[in-house]
């Protein structure tokens, strides 16, 4: 074990949860916005992420969750605080990124064992972030009770036992069965990993908690680890979701309009191998737009706009479009002069052909026709963070991550002309650009333009807010709830943030 640069109390504490999506990644956006506005110097860090919505920081790509807890943390975001990237290519294969930058892949056989390399980026890194914020919030991996992979752990309490860092374990109650696996998060660790389990907490309760305290207590009793709180069900809490199980879970504004013609209905295409969904979340932010995830044809054809995403692999994923009937009911879309937008790889599979030749892919196969572009993969990832206008509309919350390159085959197309930095051909428009929707007033705009291209009255609320401030109210949402129902100073109690406590 290490010893902390803050003497004997912890530089950080790991939030664990008992399965993927329990809460990790929000309680520890709320533990770094309540720290922080208590005056703690904190970073957020997760050793190893496994997901394809990331972000782009200034030194590289990261996973998005750990980009938006340093937005909560007021720090900005960097590579060290996610060293370790995985994006999954296939259900065998994940793509390695090291430090923000591509470093080959992972196979099925390697992901137990042959982590070494990897293993001690994390670790350095963390040390960076130790010797400059007076306390890390690590956030945990999957569970910490997955003993198959505990061997080559570096990201649950294989960091925890490193680093000597208090684990609190989460559950969420949603899901059913909250005691159970706790309790059996527990049972499955040996004793050098109990020995560093510091708290329980519940996530997403709804009811009476008196209803909850005689089992709560009964977990105590049999395992010795206290409750430190139970976090209510937070209506607007789902921004910036990063783990796959989240999804899809868009829900409907609160604020709904009164008719279904005043509302715009849009259907998001569930790709196989998905990316960057939270594009997506902005356009669900807006009054009256209603988002859903689908893979069906029928949907498809139904909806005001359908939005083809990004993909981790754009020929396969317009491979299973062909297949399921969807990109059919595109094309048919495009004819009749209804909305369709493509971002990234859903760009790219609206081109004239692409070509994907890197190792070993592909080749050159038919892209759905529908924008005047033709796309070439190469090895080398283009990651950054542009900028521009649309109709005098700024657009600065823009970002890159993509390895194919789209080209004009022809600018003098009927109908065809410049969006950014990709076409809009009738009602089908394409960029490259991530985060384009985030800008509010090119968001209202184009949705204003697709809203009269279908066929809705939906109009943009005079009223609503921006989506940055719907992003700063979910971090204070989540703060609130932790100041209120959590016992933060005996989180912190064990780390060397309980000083500033004490000062409080």
């Amino acid at each position: 074990m290490n010893v902390n640069s803050g003497g004997d109390s912890a530089s950080g504490l790991l939030i664990a949860g008992t399965s993927s999506d329990a809460g990790k990644s929000v309680i520890a956006a709320g533990l770094c916005r309540a720290l922080a506005r208590r005056g703690v110097r904190v970073a957020p860090f997760k050793a190893q992420n496994m997901s394809n919505n990331s972000m782009v920081c200034a030194d590289g790509e990261i996973g998005r969750a750990q980009w938006l807890q340093a937005v909560a943390a007021g720090v900005e975001p960097t590579t060290a605080m996610n060293p370790v990237l995985l994006k999954p290519g296939t259900d065998r294969r994940a793509f390695v990124v090291v430090r923000g930058r591509p470093a080959g892949v992972l196979e099925a056989g390697e992901y137990a064992a042959g982590r070494g390399h990897l293993r001690e980026a994390a670790f350095a890194a963390y040390r960076e972030l130790a010797d400059e914020y007076e306390l890390v919030v690590c956030e945990g991996a999957g569970s910490p009770a997955e003993i198959n992979l505990r061997k080559g752990d570096y990201v649950n309490l294989g960091l925890a036992r490193e680093f000597g860092l208090p684990v609190v374990v989460v559950g969420d109650i949603d899901r059913g069965g909250v005691l159970a696996a706790l309790h059996g998060t527990w049972a499955l660790l040996d004793d050098a990993d109990r020995a560093l389990l510091a708290a329980f907490l519940i996530n997403k309760f709804r009811g009476d908690v008196s209803v909850l305290e005689p089992g709560l207590d009964e977990i105590t009793r049999r395992t010795g680890i206290p409750f430190r709180g139970v976090i209510p069900w937070l209506l607007d809490v789902w921004l910036d979701s990063e783990d796959t199980l989240a999804v899809g879970n868009w829900r409907a504004p609160t604020t709904a309009s009164p008719t279904a013609r005043d509302r715009l209905r849009v259907a998001v295409v569930r790709l196989p191998r998905i990316s960057n969904a939270t594009d997506v979340d902005a356009l669900a932010a807006e009054p009256g737009v209603d988002v859903l995830l689908t893979v069906d044809p029928s949907v498809v054809e139904a909806a005001d706009l359908v939005v083809l995403p990004g993909s981790r692999s754009t020929a396969r994923d317009l491979a299973w479009l062909r297949e399921r009937g969807l990109a059919a009911a595109l094309v048919a879309r495009a004819a009749a002069g209804r909305p369709v937008v493509g971002i990234c790889g859903g760009y790219q599979m609206l081109a004239r052909e692409i070509r994907d030749d890197v190792e070993g892919e592909v080749g050159l196969v038919p892209g759905l026709g529908l924008l005047p572009v033709r796309v070439e993969f190469g090895t080398d990832k283009l990651l950054r963070r542009p900028t521009g206008t649309w109709r005098g509309h700024l657009v600065d919350s823009a970002y890159e991550i993509h390895h194919g390159i789209a080209q004009a085959v022809s600018e003098g197309e009927p109908e065809a002309e410049r969006f950014l930095d990709g076409w809009r051909a009738g009602a089908v428009w394409g960029t490259m650009w991530h985060g384009t929707f985030e800008s509010d007033g090119l968001r209202r705009a184009w949705l204003s333009d697709v809203a009269a291209q279908a066929g809705s009255g939906w109009q943009p609320a005079a009223d609503a807010p921006g989506f940055r401030e719907r992003r700063e109210l979910m971090l204070d949402t989540l703060a609130d709830a932790l100041e209120a129902h959590v016992d933060i100073a005996a989180l912190l109690a064990p780390t060397r943030a309980a000083r500033k406590e004490l000062a409080r």
